[in-house]
């Protein structure tokens, strides 16, 4: 049995599964969509690039596996507990993924987790997606604060993360685990009210 609230949940539960999963435009011909079955090529190849694969600790083994994921993804949605977008070229050609993750609706946050496949990189994809995202997630959706974390080492994703608006809030000691070891990591947020530099 469900605890009730003592204050109002910031996003009613219901309020985004009623409607379909978004798709949000973003500048440069940039759109986010739900996954497609017909992404699963691209995205299995994705893991298979050696940056991806060092600061994503889950890898997908096949295209059926991808597919399970995708339906996992569309069940997150329906569920509001995440939501996963295909970052594309016009809505056609795939260049990354962008997600929110471990929504909680009664208190108006989320995280957020991204990758851009080795072509699209250095092009500012990552950050106009997160900023697209970041803009539906806490002026549309009603969320209050998103927050996401990368390795110290992971000097693009810091960029990223700084031109979409999360500003470094500090430094969480030891606290993930990739294929060299134990990494900390930097933790970034943007709430409600913050603008983005891009």
């Amino acid at each position: 049995m469900r605890v009730p609230l003592s204050t109002p949940p910031a996003i009613p539960a219901g309020a985004l599964a009623a409607g379909a999963q978004p798709t949000l435009a973003a500048p440069g011909g940039l759109v986010l969509r739900p996954w497609e079955a017909s992404d699963a090529p691209v995205f299995l190849a994705a893991y298979r690039d050696p940056e991806i694969r060092h600061w994503h600790t889950r890898h997908p083994a096949s295209e059926s596996q991808v597919r399970a994921w995708f339906e996992g993804y569309h069940r997150a949605w329906a569920g509001e507990t995440g939501a996963s977008w295909a970052v594309t070229r016009d809505g056609v050609e795939v260049l990354g993924r962008i997600a929110l993750t471990s929504m909680d609706l009664d208190d108006g946050v989320a995280g957020c987790a991204y990758w851009v496949l080795p072509a699209a990189r250095r092009a500012g994809v990552a950050s106009r997606a997160l900023t697209a995202l970041g803009g539906w997630a806490l002026d549309e959706a009603g969320f209050h604060r998103l927050h996401l974390d990368h390795s110290t080492r992971n000097v693009a994703s810091c960029r990223t993360a700084l031109r979409a608006g999360f500003l470094l809030e500090g430094t969480k000691r030891s606290d993930a685990v990739h294929a060299d070891g134990r990494h900390d990591m930097h933790l970034h947020a943007r709430i409600r009210g913050d603008r983005p530099a891009v």
